[in-house]
C-alpha cells in the first residue's frame, strides 16, 4: 500500500489491502513524469531512447492529482516529486496502521446509482454492482447508473464494446433498454417536480428531457469527484489550478474534461493504459524496504533568548546528529538487505530518511522527508502552516521516530517510443476517424468523431468534441480541448482553449 515492492517471502497482507490504488499512483506519478522529461529532452536536443522508466524521474514534474475512477468508486491523490504517505488510514470504520500512499475515496464511480429524492439528484453512495449491474448490461438491473448517462449521451459507444453483456455474456451493451429506463425516470422527475412547484404555488417548469436529466446526474457525479480533489489540494494550502490531472481506470478518461474544467485546471494526462493503470503501475515500482526505530530528541523552533543564537545551534545540531547516526545504522541494513536480493549498491540503490516531528505538547506528528539543505524545522513549519493555517511561533519540535526506506530501482517494465515521430502536416491536420457518432454535450447532441488511438501517431491533435478509444478506456475530448498523442501513446489534454 505503500508504493513499494517487498519481497515475496515477506508478503503481508495488512500492508497491501491498498495496494491496487497504489499501483495507480506510482503508475502516473512516474510515466507523467517521463513525459515531461522526454519533452525536455527533446527540446534540449537530448537523444531519449525510451529506456528505463525508473531513471527518468525529474527533480521537479509538475503536480499531479491522480483521477482513478472505476466501477463503484474513485480514488484521488497527489503526487509532486515524492509520494505523500500517511501510516492510519479508516475505511468502512476499520482502522488501518500501515504505512500507505495518502489516497482519498468517494462512492462515486461508474456503477454508482441515480435516484432523484425531495428535488435533488443524487449518485451513489449506493452502487448497482455488477450483478444485475447498470440496466445497459441486460442482467434485469432495475437502477439506473452513472455508466447508464454516459451510455445515453453517446459517450460509452456500444459499438466499440465486446459483446461480454445479457445472461449468457454474449451481446452487447443494450442502449434502447437504457433510453426506456431514462424515459421512465424522466416522467417520474417531471411530475414530482411539478407537484413541488404547485405545493409551492410556482408556475409549473418546462418538462426535462431524457438527454438533461441524464447530464444533471453526471454533473453531479463530477462535483462528488471534484470534492476529495479539493481536500488533498486547497485543504492542504495547494492550488488546485496548477496541477495536471492524470486521468485513469476504466472511468476516469470520460469525465476527466469536465472534472478539469470545474476544478480550473488546465491539462490531463491519459496514459496508454490508463484502464489498467494500476496493474501497470505495480510493474514500475521499486522495491521497497524499511525501518523504524523510536528517538527522543528536541528541536528549538522557537524565539531565541538574544546572546543564546550559537548555543541553540549547536543543540540543534547535536541532535540530528544523533538522529543521524540512527539514521546511518537503519540505511546499512537496508543497503545489505537490498543487495541481497540483487541490487548493485552504486546505481540501483538510494536511502531515504524521514524525522516523525510534532510541535511539543501536541499529538499532530508529521513524517518529513530530509530537505535538500537539510533544515527539518523549516520544512515541518512550511507544511505545518500550509495544512493548517497557522503556526506554533513558540513551541519547540519533537522527534519521536527515525524511519529510513530503503530503494532498490526496479526495472520491470521498460518503455519504447511509438514508431514514427508525426511531422507539421501531422499536427495541424487530424487523422480520419473511425466512425462519427451523435454524443451529447451541455449545447445538445453534436456530430461526434470517433478515433481508435492505434491509428494515431505521435504528435498527431484531436480537436475536441472527439471520443478516442484506446482498447482500455474512452477517453472523451469534451468542446474546447485539444488532446495530443506523445510519443509514448499516452494523451495530453488542453482544456479550454480556442479549437476555432
Amino acid at each position: 500500500s505503500d508504493g513499494g515492492l517487498p519481497p515475496a517471502d515477506r508478503f503481508t497482507g495488512y500492508k497491501a489491502i491498498l495496494s491496487g490504488p497504489a499501483g495507480g499512483v506510482v503508475g502516473y506519478a512516474v510515466t507523467t513524469s517521463e513525459v515531461y522529461a522526454a519533452e525536455d529532452a527533446a527540446t534540449n536536443g537530448d537523444d531519449d531512447d525510451g529506456g528505463s522508466i525508473q531513471k527518468k524521474r525529474i527533480q521537479k514534474p509538475p503536480p499531479c492529482i491522480g483521477f482513478d475512477m472505476g466501477g463503484t468508486s474513485t480514488d484521488v491523490s497527489r503526487y509532486h516529486g515524492v509520494f505523500e504517505q500517511v501510516t492510519e488510514t479508516e475505511t468502512a470504520g476499520v482502522v488501518i496502521q500501515a504505512p500507505q500512499l495518502d489516497i482519498t475515496t468517494v462512492a462515486a464511480g461508474g456503477g454508482s446509482r441515480l435516484a432523484f429524492k425531495s428535488g435533488t439528484f443524487r449518485v451513489g453512495p449506493e452502487s448497482v454492482g455488477s450483478q444485475p449491474g447498470p440496466v445497459c448490461y441486460r442482467k434485469g438491473g432495475a437502477f439506473l447508473s452513472v455508466t447508464d448517462a454516459n451510455v445515453l449521451l453517446g459517450r460509452v459507444q456500444p459499438g466499440y464494446f465486446p459483446k461480454i453483456f445479457g445472461p449468457d455474456e454474449n451481446e452487447p451493451l443494450d442502449l434502447e433498454a437504457t433510453r426506456r429506463a431514462f424515459e421512465r425516470e424522466t416522467d417520474r422527475i417531471n411530475t414530482e417536480l411539478a407537484e413541488i412547484s404547485r405545493f409551492n404555488g410556482d408556475a409549473p417548469p418546462a418538462p426535462l428531457t431524457p438527454e438533461e436529466i441524464a447530464l444533471g446526474y453526471l454533473k453531479v457525479a463530477d462535483e462528488a469527484m471534484c470534492r476529495p480533489i479539493r481536500q488533498i489540494t486547497e485543504s492542504k494550502g495547494y492550488e488546485t489550478s496548477a496541477h495536471v490531472l492524470a486521468a485513469f481506470g476504466g472511468a476516469g478518461p470520460q469525465h476527466a474534461c469536465a472534472v478539469a474544467r470545474a476544478l480550473g485546471i488546465k491539462k490531463v494526462f491519459v496514459h496508454r493504459f490508463c484502464g489498467i493503470l494500476s496493474a501497470y503501475g505495480m510493474g514500475l515500482a521499486d522495491v521497497v524496504v524499511e525501518a523504524q526505530r523510536p528517538f527522543a530528541g528536541a528541536l528549538c523552533a522557537g524565539p531565541i533568548s538574544s546572546g543564546r543564537e550559537a548555543e541553540t545551534e549547536e543543540a540543534n545540531e547535536a541532535t540530528l546528529t544523533r538522529a543521524a547516526d540512527v539514521a546511518k545504522t537503519l540505511a546499512a541494513s537496508l543497503v545489505a538487505d537490498l543487495q541481497s536480493q540483487g541490487f548493485d549498491q552504486e546505481t540501483e540503490v538510494e536511502t531515504e530518511t524521514l524525522l516523525n516531528l510534532r510541535y511539543d505538547g501536541t499529538d499532530t506528528a508529521m513524517m518529513i522527508s530530509e530537505p535538500p539543505d537539510g533544515d527539518y524545522v523549516a520544512a515541518f513549519k512550511e507544511r505545518f502552516t500550509r495544512e493548517y493555517g497557522f503556526d506554533l511561533v513558540d513551541r519547540d519540535l519533537r522527534i519521536d521516530d527515525v524511519r529510513v526506506r530503503g530503494i532498490g530501482a526496479a526495472e520491470l517494465l521498460r518503455r519504447a517510443p511509438m514508431d514514427g515521430e508525426g511531422d507539421a502536416e501531422t499536427k495541424e491536420t487530424p487523422p480520419e476517424p473511425d466512425s462519427v457518432a451523435r454524443v451529447y454535450f451541455d449545447d445538445g447532441w453534436r456530430d461526434t468523431p470517433i478515433f481508435l488511438i492505434e491509428t494515431l501517431r505521435p504528435r498527431c491533435v484531436v480537436r475536441g468534441p472527439a471520443v478516442i478509444m484506446n482498447g482500455t478506456a474512452t477517453v472523451l475530448v469534451e468542446p474546447a480541448c485539444v488532446a495530443t498523442l506523445t510519443r509514448f501513446g499516452d494523451l495530453r489534454v488542453d482544456v479550454d482553449v480556442d479549437v476555432d
